[in-house]
C-alpha cells in the first residue's frame, strides 16, 4: 500500500452498514441502525458541505496569498511559482483519488444481492441459507434417490416369499361378479378395523347405501369389502355383526361393473322383483368403485343415490359406493350418504400382517425351535432399528405396503431375507407409490376425442387441468416440501398449466376458479399440515407448512419423475425456470436444491436445460440458483469431480456471470478438491477486470470461515492484504470487513447445526458476527483475526467501512433487554485488537462517539465495560478497584488514565505486523 493509504489515528464518521441478525432483538436493532444510519447520513451531508466550503475556503485562501506575495515579490522567479501551484494541484488529485477509492471499496462491502433487491433495500440472504439448511434434510445423500442402482422395481422372490413390489391395480382384472369366499375368509381374519368402524357399519345397516370416500391405497376397498360382509352375514343369520358370525350358503357380496353407474344398478334391482332372481338379490352386499377422475366423468346426483337406496331397502339389500376424495366426489361425500373413510392405524395393520405371515411360513416354531411369539417380538425389534424406518421413509404405512413390510421382516427373522435385500426391500415402498401415482394419467387423454369422427377438427380435450392437478401437487410438494400451503399450491396451479399446455398444445387449459379441495390434496399427495414459521423480508410470521408424511417420498417422486416419463422433462424445466425467478427464498432456494437432484439422475440434460441457462442469466438470484444445483450436484461422489472441472473453466475462461456464478458455488466449499483450490479460484475471480466481482468474491471467502479449514482461509486473506497487486488486496480488505458484518446464519453449511437440539458451538450462535463468533468457538483464531482487522483501519480506502463494522461488533455486546450477547467473543477479540496506544486511542474515540450519539447513545455502563474488554489483562487488574466509582467525565480513555505514564509503557504485545519496515508498508 502507499504511503497515503496509510491512515493513523481517528477515522471520520462514516455511513453506517447494519449488521444482520436474526433474533427479536437483532430485528429491532436493524430498525434502530436503519434511523441512526439516516440521520448520520445527514450529518454527513452536512458535514461534508461545511468541509467543502471549508476547503474551498482554505484553498481561496492559498491562492489570495499567492497573490498577495507575488504583488509583494514581482520579481521572483516565474518557474518557482508555476511549480508551487503544480503541487497544489497535485495533492488535490491525490485526495480525490483516495475519496474515490474509498467509495469503490465501500461498494465491494455490499450485499450480493442488493442488485435485484435495491441498493437500500433489505435482502434475505440469511433466510436462503436457513431454506437451503431445511431442503437438504429431504435429500440427504444416502437415501434412495442415491441409493438405488435402478429406478423401478417389478417384483422379486426371496426364500419362499414373493414379493410384489409393481404398481397394484387389485381389482383391476375383476370388473364384476361374486367376491370369491376365500378372500372373504382372509378378510375376516387379517382385517384391521379403522377408527369410526362401528360408525360407518351402523350407517349402512340404517340407510343401505353408503358413499364411501378415501385416497386410493388406504384400505377403503377392503373395509367396504369388510362391512359388506358383515352387514350381510348378520341379515342372512339373523345373527349379531362380528367376524365370528357364520356367512350364508354362496357368496353374498358382488362387485358392480362402473361401467354402467349407479342408475343401471336401481334398475337392475327393481327388474328382478317378482321375477326369479328377487329371492337371490335379498340380502346381498354390492360393491361399486366409480372414477370421477376421468375426462366427462360425472358423478351421481343426489335423486340417483335416493332411487338407489330405495330399490336396495325394497331387496332387502346393501351397497357401498368407493369413490375417491376430491371436489367431483365432494358432492357426494357431502349428502346424506356420504362419509370419509379414516385409514388404518400402522402399528397395528403392520403387527397384524407380521403375525398372519410368521403364521404362514413358520407353523408351529422355527427350524431353530423358536417360538412363533419369539419371531414376532424379534421381527417388531428389526423394524424399529433406525436403518430401517430410514430406509422405509413413511410415517403411515398403507395395507398393501404393511403386506410387503411385514413380508420383509418375516423372511429376514426366517433366516430368508439378508439385510441388503431387507433395506432395498423396504426402500421400494416409496418408489411403488411414486409409480402408482404417475402410471397413465393421462391415458384418457391421448386416445382420440369421439367428435374427430364427426368431423370436428379441432375437438380440444376438455377435463385437463382437473386431471393434472393432483401430480402437478405431488411433483410441487416434492420440490417445495416444507413451504407454506399457499406456496406449494400455487406452484401447483403453474405446473398443471405447463403439463396441460405440453400435453393439449392446440388448446387453451381451463380451469375452473374455486375447486380447489385442500384436504383432498393432502389425502392424495400423502400429505400433513403443520403449524410453522416463515420469513418475509427478514421476520417470521405464521404459516401452514406442508410436508410429505415420509423423508422418502420427495426423492422417490423426483425419481419416478425424471427417469421414467421423459416427456414431462420440458414442461417441469420451464417451471422450475419460473420458479427461479419467485421472490420467496422459501420456494427459489429450494427450487435449486431439488433442481441438482433431478440434474444427479442426468447431468447432461439438468446441465443443457437449467444450469447452463440460469448462470448466463442478467440477475443474481437465478446465478445463485445455478450454484446451488451445482452444489447440489457436487454432494454425490458421481458428479463431484465433473462439477469441480466446470467450476474451474468459469473461474479461468467463463462469461462474467458464469464466474459470479462459480464464485457462489465455491462458497459452498464442495466445488473445488481442496481448500487451497478453492481459493485460488476464487482469487483468480475477484482480481479480474479491476475487481468487478470482488463483491461476490469477498462475500464466498467469508462463507468458507464456517468450515473447519478456516486457518487457512485466515492466511490466504493475510497473503492477499499484503500483496504488491492492489485487486489482491481489495480483494483481502472487503473479506475482512466482510468478516465482522455478516452473520451466522447467513453462512452456515451444516444443516443439522442451528438445530434446538443440536450440540455443534454455531447453534446458539446463528445472529452473531462471524468474527465474534469464531473469536468465541475457536480462540486460536483471534490473532489472524485481529491482524486483518488492524490492516483495515489503518488503510484509508477502507477504514470508514471498517470503522463503521467495528462499530457494529461492539453494539452487539448486550442485547436490548441486557441480557448477553457476543460479549464473550469481544472479550477474546477486543485485546487483540487494541494492544498499542495508538489501537486505544481510535478505540477510545469510537467509543465516546457512540457515547454521543443523539439517536442510539451508547450507557455508560456498557462503554466502559467494552473498554475494560480491550484493555490488557494487567492492566484491567491495575485500574479493577476504583473504575467502578468514576463518573461519566472521568472515564478512563487511554489518553486520560495516566497522564504522567510515558508512552512507551503502555502494555504491547510483540506482534509481525507492528515490526513491518515502512517500506513493507508502503508494498502492503
Amino acid at each position: 500500500m502507499s504511503d497515503d493509504e496509510q491512515a493513523g489515528g481517528a477515522a471520520d464518521d462514516a455511513p453506517e452498514k447494519p449488521a444482520g441478525g436474526r433474533s427479536s432483538d437483532a430485528d429491532d436493532k436493524k430498525a434502530d441502525d436503519k434511523r441512526s444510519g439516516d440521520r448520520k447520513a445527514g450529518d454527513r451531508k452536512a458535514g461534508d458541505k461545511k468541509a467543502g466550503a471549508d476547503k474551498k475556503q482554505a484553498k481561496d485562501g492559498k491562492r489570495q496569498a499567492r497573490d498577495d506575495k507575488s504583488r509583494d515579490d514581482e520579481g521572483e522567479d516565474d518557474d518557482e511559482k508555476s511549480a508551487e501551484a503544480e503541487a497544489e494541484d497535485e495533492e488535490d488529485e491525490r485526495e480525490k483519488e483516495r475519496e474515490r477509492a474509498a467509495g469503490r471499496f465501500k461498494a465491494y462491502t455490499r450485499d450480493p444481492l442488493a442488485e435485484d433487491q435495491g441498493e437500500d433495500g433489505p435482502t434475505d440472504l440469511a433466510a436462503a441459507a436457513r431454506t437451503r439448511r431445511a431442503t437438504r434434510l429431504l435429500f440427504d445423500v444416502g437415501r434412495d434417490l442415491h441409493r438405488f442402482d435402478r429406478s423401478y422395481f417389478n417384483n422379486a422372490h426371496i426364500g419362499d416369499i414373493n414379493l410384489r413390489l409393481g404398481a397394484r391395480r387389485f381389482g383391476a382384472g375383476m370388473r364384476s361378479g361374486p367376491v370369491p369366499e376365500d378372500e372373504l375368509r382372509r378378510l375376516r381374519r387379517a382385517h384391521v378395523e379403522p377408527e369410526g368402524y362401528v360408525r360407518l357399519r351402523t350407517a349402512l345397516r340404517a340407510r343401505r347405501l353408503l358413499v364411501l370416500g378415501a385416497a386410493p391405497g388406504t384400505g377403503r376397498t377392503s373395509t367396504a369389502l369388510s362391512l359388506l360382509d358383515e352387514v350381510t352375514t348378520s341379515a342372512a343369520n339373523g345373527t349379531g355383526t362380528g367376524p365370528d358370525a357364520e356367512p350364508p350358503a354362496g357368496s353374498r357380496v358382488l362387485r358392480v361393473d362402473p361401467d354402467g353407474g349407479v342408475r343401471q344398478l336401481a334398475v337392475s334391482l327393481d327388474e328382478s322383483r317378482g321375477g326369479e332372481g328377487e329371492e337371490a338379490r335379498a340380502g346381498v352386499g354390492y360393491l361399486l368403485e366409480l372414477s370421477l377422475t376421468r375426462p366427462g366423468a360425472l358423478p351421481p346426483d343426489e335423486m340417483d343415490l335416493d332411487e338407489l337406496a330405495a330399490a336396495l331397502a325394497r331387496c332387502e339389500a346393501f351397497a357401498v359406493i368407493v369413490v375417491t376424495v376430491g371436489s367431483a366426489a365432494n358432492p357426494l361425500l357431502a349428502g346424506r350418504y356420504g362419509m370419509i373413510c379414516p385409514p388404518a392405524p400402522t402399528e397395528e395393520l403392520l403387527a397384524t400382517r407380521l403375525r398372519e405371515r410368521l403364521e404362514e411360513h413358520a407353523a408351529g416354531a422355527g427350524e431353530d425351535g423358536t417360538a412363533p411369539a419369539d419371531l414376532l417380538a424379534r421381527a417388531e425389534r428389526v423394524a424399529d432399528r433406525e436403518e430401517v424406518r430410514d430406509a422405509v421413509g413413511l410415517k403411515d404405512l398403507r395395507p398393501a405396503e404393511a403386506e410387503v413390510f411385514a413380508s420383509l421382516l418375516a423372511g429376514h427373522v426366517l433366516g430368508d431375507v439378508s439385510r441388503d435385500a431387507l433395506l432395498d426391500g423396504c426402500r421400494s415402498l416409496a418408489a411403488v407409490q411414486a409409480q402408482e401415482w404417475f402410471a397413465g394419467v393421462d391415458r384418457a387423454l391421448t386416445a382420440r376425442p369421439a367428435e374427430t369422427e364427426r368431423g370436428d377438427r379441432n375437438p380440444g380435450r376438455p377435463g385437463t387441468a382437473t386431471l393434472f392437478h393432483p401430480v402437478a401437487f405431488r411433483i410441487a410438494l416434492a420440490v417445495l416440501g416444507g413451504a407454506s400451503h399457499s406456496a406449494v399450491a400455487a406452484a401447483a396451479h403453474l405446473l398443471t398449466w405447463e403439463l396441460s399446455v405440453q400435453s393439449d398444445p392446440d388448446s387453451t387449459p381451463a380451469r375452473p376458479l374455486f375447486c380447489d379441495d385442500p384436504e383432498a390434496d393432502r389425502a392424495l399427495s400423502r400429505a400433513e399440515l403443520t403449524e410453522g414459521r416463515v420469513e418475509v423480508d427478514g421476520h417470521e410470521v405464521p404459516a401452514r407448512l406442508i410436508w410429505y408424511r415420509g423423508s422418502a417420498l420427495p426423492s422417490a417422486v423426483l425419481t419416478e419423475l425424471w427417469d421414467r416419463h421423459f416427456p414431462v422433462r420440458a414442461p417441469v424445466v420451464r417451471w422450475l425456470r419460473q420458479l427461479a425467478d419467485d421472490p420467496r427464498d422459501q420456494v427459489w432456494m429450494r427450487a435449486a436444491v431439488a433442481a441438482g437432484e433431478l440434474c444427479v439422475r442426468d447431468f447432461d440434460h439438468g446441465y443443457t436445460e437449467l444450469i447452463r441457462p440460469l448462470a448466463e442469466a442478467t440477475t443474481n438470484r437465478r446465478l445463485i440458483f445455478a450454484a446451488t444445483t451445482l452444489d447440489q450436484a457436487a454432494g454425490h461422489a458421481s458428479h463431484r469431480k465433473a462439477v469441480h472441472r466446470l467450476i474451474g473453466d468459469w473461474s479461468k475462461k467463463g462469461t462474467p456471470s458464469q464466474r459470479w456464478s462459480a464464485a457462489w458455488a465455491l462458497g459452498y466449499g464442495n466445488a473445488a478438491a481442496t481448500m487451497d483450490d478453492t481459493l485460488d479460484a476464487l482469487a483468480r475471480i475477484g482480481i479480474r477486470d479491476e475487481g468487478e466481482l470482488v463483491t461476490v468474491a469477498s462475500h464466498n471467502v467469508v462463507r468458507l470461515l464456517v468450515l473447519p479449514d478456516a486457518a487457512e482461509v485466515l492466511a490466504r486473506m493475510a497473503e492477499w492484504t499484503h500483496h504488491k497487486r492492489e485487486p489482491y488486496q481489495d480483494l483481502g480488505l472487503a473479506a475482512t470487513v466482510r468478516l465482522a458484518l455478516t452473520t451466522v446464519d447467513e453462512l452456515l453449511m451444516d444443516p443439522d447445526s442451528l438445530g434446538d437440539d443440536s450440540d455443534s458451538p454455531w447453534a446458539d450462535r446463528g445472529d452473531w458476527p462471524v468474527a465474534l463468533a469464531l473469536a468465541a468457538i475457536r480462540p486460536e483464531l483471534v490473532e489472524p483475526m485481529a491482524d486483518l482487522m488492524w490492516t483495515a483501519l489503518n488503510t484509508a480506502r477502507s477504514k470508514d467501512v471498517a470503522m463503521d463494522a467495528l462499530e457494529e461488533l461492539l453494539r452487539s455486546a448486550v442485547r436490548k433487554d441486557g441480557t448477553e450477547w457476543t460479549r464473550p467473543g469481544l472479550a477474546e477479540l477486543l485485546p487483540a485488537l487494541a494492544t498499542e496506544e495508538h489501537d486505544r486511542r481510535r478505540l477510545d474515540w469510537l467509543l465516546r462517539r457512540m457515547m454521543s450519539d443523539p439517536e442510539k447513545p451508547l450507557p455508560d455502563a456498557d462503554a466502559r465495560e467494552l473498554w475494560w474488554l480491550a484493555v490488557a489483562p494487567e492492566e484491567r487488574a491495575r485500574q479493577d478497584g476504583p473504575r467502578q466509582d468514576r463518573r461519566r467525565q472521568e472515564w478512563p480513555g487511554p489518553h486520560r488514565a495516566h497522564p504522567d505514564r510515558p508512552r512507551q509503557e503502555w502494555p504491547r504485545q510483540d506482534r509481525p505486523r507492528r515490526e513491518r519496515t515502512r517500506e513493507e508498508e508502503r508494498h502492503g
